[in-house]
């Protein structure tokens, strides 16, 4: 009968130690023997000889192999203008079957959850926005000052926002709340009304091409974010920056000091020094943009043209991808296909938090090259919605995303507080105002604000104003009665989101006649974009765009009688527009200034006093050939 199992024999499986001892060696020969006894033995005398075990050879364990190419995600969006709640927005998108399926899409809280899924598809990720995160927001955020948008996104954990030109809209020292955090009164609104300690964001503003007068930038011009994996380290440098043109497109007293540089000479003087601390791609996050005439992730990008289009082709080819905004648009463009000398990554995920755009990139950790970059547009399709008579579903052709609670819930909180604000009935309307352009560039609603604002600076106590002036880019949606023809507060706030106060000046028809030719012929106003400001009634004029610069503009006229360039008179405008906004710098002449009321204040007030108010016409400027 076989010895049992001796209870050292279980041990012999395990790995020899790299340096026996001299007594493990002599209990390994005992063991030796007594295994041989058990299966017998030829040797008649059971001589077994002692013969020490090999000294081990395991060499030391390797060290794993370095990657040789590291993936590294980029998730980005821009112009979320804080639509916290779902815009009634909708893409369309290819269907299955052919032809497009519109796919109900924005939300902050569904925003949150896609960039969380996309994250969880690469650890080595960064999330940016491309500007206009604020500003010209829904009540919702606007009527907090924004913090509630700043809020939502601090839960979505990204990176990093290059300034727009809306964050401007309520001036610096109000942005740099936003970043930093407070209570400092800096308008006329009151802040922390919901979060009695706003926090600021907490994700880095980025403002390369923004100089303060002592030559440093508003914010940072650059972020670095360092990615690892299995012994390999990559960086990815991110330069950040707004339109040069800002000063003309914002309020001028809010961006006093700051001088916009050029964005392209901007960006490639940083790439050296960020070559220099190591990084391995470069990516410009800039607020400016282009168009297509192609659907919103068709690779083709066929028609790109805009403002984006110098900026590129001025660009160092060491850029790897330019994440672009303002324009509102979405693509995703192989620049290298249009200039082969500028091989860019071009995209842009169009507005409201509708989209968000999936970068990928491959860098190669030995050369510290991007290899590989290919992006989509992904539809942040979160709930259906119904908008008039029509009603657009949820579609399982393209992924649906959960409602992020913790967002969720701070909307909720938000909106509690603005609820009973936003449902307040301030009068009434007999029809829908709107701010579609008429031939003569005209807007119903345009002319309907001027009269608001007319009627609210007309008493002499209030500047004894004469004329009105509205510009069309801030109005910023149609006033639709309900049914039984009542308006809220709510409608009237996102006609009016930016919190801009009347401004009464004297001026003299010389200086009206000049403020209207600037319609055509100052900055971006041109023959072909213009800006037509929005006349108040009983105020008259014609204009001609084949007549040279300078004689476009005649028969002003003021309640019918022919206005002299030697005569002054008094003028409102909102205070974006006193200080030169939109390229009207001839407002600046006025003289004896008189501060006003809020514009949306008095926008209510006059809808209050003339309900059912029937909306003005659009025949206060007459085209001629």
């Amino acid at each position: 009968m076989c010895c049992p199992q001796h209870p050292l024999h279980s041990k012999q499986r395990r790995e020899v130690p790299r340096h026996p001892s001299f007594k493990r060696l002599a209990v390994a020969g005992v063991v030796a023997a007594t295994l041989t006894a058990c299966g017998g033995s030829d040797n008649s005398n059971n001589f077994i000889p002692f013969v020490p075990p090999p000294a081990a050879t395991n060499p030391p364990p390797a060290s794993p192999a370095v990657p040789g190419t590291m993936d590294v995600k980029l998730i980005a969006f821009n112009d979320l203008h804080g639509n916290l709640e779902p815009p009634k927005l909708s893409i369309n998108a290819p269907a299955k079957g052919g032809g497009t399926v519109p796919v109900p899409a924005g939300g902050a809280a569904y925003l949150a959850s896609a960039i969380a899924s996309l994250k969880a598809k690469n650890s080595n990720n960064a999330v940016v926005s491309a500007g206009d995160m604020i500003g010209a927001s829904p009540l919702v955020s606007a009527l907090f000052l924004d913090e509630s948008t700043i809020e939502a996104v601090n839960a979505m954990k990204i990176d990093f926002n290059a300034v727009g030109n809306h964050e401007f809209d309520k001036g610096q020292t109000e942005l740099l709340r936003m970043k930093n955090g407070g209570c400092a009164k800096n308008t006329a609104l009151e802040p922390c009304r919901v979060n009695k300690s706003f926090p600021g964001a907490n994700f880095g503003f980025l403002a390369a091409n923004t100089v303060k007068g002592d030559g440093n930038t508003l914010f940072p011009a650059t972020g670095m974010k360092t990615f690892t994996k299995d012994g390999a380290t990559v960086k990815v440098a991110f330069i950040g920056m707004t339109l040069k043109g800002t000063p003309n497109i914002v309020t001028p007293a809010g961006v006093a000091g700051l001088t916009f540089k050029d964005e392209a000479d901007t960006a490639n003087a940083l790439i050296p020094q960020l070559k220099a601390q190591g990084a391995d791609a470069i990516v410009v996050v800039i607020h400016e943009g282009g168009t297509t005439t192609v659907g919103y992730n068709d690779k083709s990008c066929a028609g790109l043209s805009g403002d984006i289009l110098p900026i590129l082709n001025k660009l160092d080819t060491s850029v790897d991808i330019v994440i672009s905004g303002h324009t509102h648009r979405s693509y995703v463009c192989d620049y290298g296909k249009t200039n082969p000398a500028k091989p860019f990554l071009l995209t842009s995920a169009g507005q409201y938090g509708t989209l968000l755009t999936d970068i990928n990139l491959t860098i190669d950790t030995r050369t510290r090259k991007v290899t590989a970059k290919a992006a989509d547009n992904v539809i942040v399709q979160g709930e259906a919605y119904t908008s008039g008579t029509t009603t657009v579903a949820l579609t399982d052709q393209y992924p649906t995303f959960d409602k992020n609670q913790e967002v969720a819930a701070l909307i909720n909180q938000y909106l509690t507080i603005a609820g009973p604000l936003v449902q307040r009935v301030v009068g009434s309307l007999t029809a829908t105002a709107t701010r579609t352009q008429t031939a003569s560039k005209e807007s119903v609603l345009g002319n309907l604000i001027a009269d608001a604002q007319l009627t609210a600076t007309s008493p002499a106590g209030k500047g004894a104003a004469q004329i009105a002036f509205m510009n069309p880019g801030g109005v910023r949606a149609d006033l639709a009665p309900a049914g039984d023809g009542s308006v809220t507060y709510g409608q009237i706030f996102a006609v009016q989101p930016f919190g801009n106060s009347l401004v009464v000046k004297t001026m003299t028809g010389a200086q009206i006649k000049a403020v209207l030719e600037q319609q055509f012929n100052s900055g971006s106003n041109t023959v072909a974009a213009p800006k037509v400001l929005l006349p108040s009634a009983g105020f008259t004029y014609s204009y001609s765009t084949s007549a040279p610069a300078g004689s476009r503009i005649s028969n002003l006229s003021l309640n019918g009688t022919a206005m002299a360039d030697g005569t002054s008179y008094r003028v409102t405008m909102n205070s974006f527009l006193a200080t030169g906004g939109d390229n009207f710098t001839v407002f600046n002449q006025g003289t004896d200034t008189l501060g006003g009321d809020q514009d949306v204040d008095a926008l209510e007030a006059y809808i209050k006093a003339n309900s059912p108010l029937t909306p003005p016409a659009t025949n206060r400027i007459t085209v001629l050939p």
